[in-house]
């Protein structure tokens, strides 16, 4: 009894309470170029009137958080108002409580998924910590951009990745139509939705299969497909065209150009390039490679109107990477 709840000790400790440090310290330790948003006193105007405004959830969100956190350092936190005021307004902060809720919830996910059919090297516990810690340090490193919707996106979007290896593993449908339920409500977050789409495609599309005549994996992935087009043109036809736009941007002379970017794009490329390395089975970079494929129109997509510079926008492919070196996939992705 004793070593079981020293067990669950140390596991709440390792999963979030450590996770969370590591939050705090990125968003109240140090500061880039990136975090004018921790003078804004209200959400801001542009997450309303831009690109930004389809994403609703998060925006909804923000107003929420931005209101309650007011209501608290002017109410029961008034006695650390000061130290609050110091450090952020009550919009930063409540982004701070916002995004560690939902990123304690990836750190959750992360662990349910690297127990699942792992490999040999994750069935050792402090070696599954060490995978889980990388992949932590993964999504904390790029919070020097914080927005409001990256990190909820990030959730979603993980749990999407586990709800397809649990299809995978299990092969019930209750899971297939939670994903499909999922990706509907993430598009309303961001974009990365599509990316659960991708995975799910690089889990079970079987080449083979398809020149035998057997088409069933279409069949499956289609209703992915329209649980995110159905939101992602409806938003885009219901917001008011003069008032928001389908990109902030084309940067893709900055991206080929700047410094900066262009040692985002080289980070990226070199940990991709690293945990592609660590697939020792075929079977795992054959899902890799098929991931790659299937996210090609988001890889334009961050060349066109996004910045390498903001390496979070690789943080799934990235994160994908280490939970596909290290599940035990069957050598067969037939549904």
């Amino acid at each position: 009894m004793l070593k079981r709840n020293d067990e669950k000790i140390n596991g709440f400790l390792f999963v979030i309470v450590l996770p969370l440090l590591l939050f705090a310290m990125s968003y109240y330790g140090f500061e880039s170029s990136y975090t004018r948003l921790k003078t804004s006193e209200t959400t801001p105007d542009f997450l309303f009137s831009s690109v930004y405004a389809y994403r609703v959830i998060p925006n909804y969100l923000s107003v929420q958080m931005t209101d309650l956190m007011y209501d608290l350092i002017n109410g029961p936190f008034s006695f650390f108002k000061d130290f609050l005021s110091k450090n952020g307004t009550p919009f930063y902060h409540g982004l701070f409580l916002m995004n560690s809720l939902f990123f304690i919830g990836c750190s959750l996910i992360l662990n349910a998924v690297f127990k699942l059919k792992s490999t040999g090297l994750l069935l050792n516990l402090n070696a599954r910590r060490i995978i889980h810690l990388l992949s932590v340090f993964f999504i904390v490193i790029t919070q020097y951009a914080p927005t409001n919707c990256d990190t909820l996106a990030l959730f979603c979007y993980l749990a999407g990745v586990f709800l397809t290896l649990k299809y995978l593993d299990t092969g019930k449908n209750i899971f297939f139509f939670i994903l499909i339920g999922l990706i509907g409500i993430s598009t309303l977050v961001r974009e990365t939705a599509c990316l659960n789409i991708a995975f799910f495609a690089a889990v079970f599309f079987n080449i083979a299969e398809l020149k035998k005549g057997n088409y069933q994996v279409i069949w499956k992935i289609l209703p992915l497909v329209i649980a995110f087009l159905v939101p992602y043109l409806g938003l885009r036809a219901l917001l008011v065209q003069d008032e928001t736009t389908f990109v902030e941007g084309f940067y893709i002379n900055r991206n080929f150009s700047s410094p900066f970017n262009l040692a985002g794009l080289i980070f990226a490329i070199i940990v991709i390039y690293f945990i592609y390395r660590l697939c020792t089975d075929e079977e795992n970079r054959n899902v890799f490679g098929k991931y790659f494929f299937f996210s090609i129109p988001y890889l334009i997509m961050i060349t066109l109107v996004g910045l390498f510079w903001e390496v979070r926008l690789f943080l799934p492919l990235i994160l994908t990477g280490i939970i596909t070196a290290y599940h035990q996939f069957k050598k067969t992705s037939e549904i």
